[in-house]
């Protein structure tokens, strides 16, 4: 994330003007179509610095050794998470309501890759008890209501499997909106938009943000028990012409927040 409303070019190469502020919850036409932008976006998440240097190294350390374990990867967009827990041994379905970026991702992963359409919040077509593991990277945070995503998350999974998470951080988003010039209310749920380009294709985006402790009850409420909070710091083999000047030292930066979370048994 960056300052709003001024454009944003982070080392990912992905540029982002901020488009509103609200709280109005109706659909708009056009949202978050990832189809609009799937080759560009793909390109650009692959080798970014916040993707491929803290986000998914993030993810792929709280999930540890997979060898084995059966993995729903919700929202697995082009696919690079799934291709990294596959190649530590797990067995990984992909879903994504995107088929424009399921079609990146067998690009990448060859044809006989479990994919399938699928949008969170709406039953899943698996039976109970599926799954060892859910991974939900950077995708929760489209959602206005997680009760019935966190419900169905629950249901796929074995009891004391692990929902691993990752969003976009609050404390993050207030500071953004705050440099804007806004005024969010932290304790609100409320919505922005966003238009992000990559590689001369863009995308209007809308996020949810809510405050931490909201994020907390929506999980325990759903049968999940908090097992790990996570604020990474930046993988260790990070290039150093990729980190920005701010955290050069440090390795540390305020962008996502990470969740393991365990179903209750």
């Amino acid at each position: 994330m960056g300052r709003m409303p001024k454009d944003r070019d982070p080392s990912e190469g992905i540029s982002a003007r901020f488009v509103s502020f609200s709280a109005d919850s109706a659909d708009r036409p056009g949202i978050n179509d990832y189809d609009s932008f799937a080759e560009g976006y793909t390109a650009a998440n692959e080798t970014g610095f916040v993707h491929a240097y803290y986000e998914r190294p993030a993810m792929l350390a709280l999930a540890g050794d997979v060898a084995g374990r059966r993995i729903l990867d919700a929202g697995c967009g082009a696919g690079p998470l799934f291709a990294a827990l596959r190649d530590r041994g797990a067995i990984v379905t992909g879903i994504d309501k995107s088929a424009g970026m399921l079609e990146q991702a067998r690009r990448r992963l060859g044809h006989g890759a479990d994919l399938q359409v699928a949008e969170l919040g709406s039953p899943l077509p698996f039976p109970d008890d599926t799954f060892d593991d859910v991974t939900a990277s950077l995708v929760l945070h489209y959602l206005e209501d997680w009760g019935p995503t966190l419900a169905e998350l629950r249901r796929v999974l074995k009891p004391g499997g692990r929902l691993i998470v990752s969003v976009n951080h609050p404390f993050r988003e207030n500071l953004w909106h705050r440099e804007a010039g806004l005024e969010p209310d932290y304790f609100a749920t409320y919505d922005y938009t966003v238009e992000w380009t990559a590689g001369g294709q863009s995308a209007v985006l809308r996020f949810w943000t809510r405050p931490l402790h909201a994020m907390t009850d929506a999980f325990t409420a759903a049968g999940f028990r908090i097992t790990v909070i996570s604020e990474p710091a930046v993988a260790p083999d990070t290039p150093r012409e990729l980190l920005p000047d701010d955290i050069a030292d440090g390795r540390r930066l305020l962008c996502f927040l990470f969740f393991v979370l365990h179903a209750c048994l």
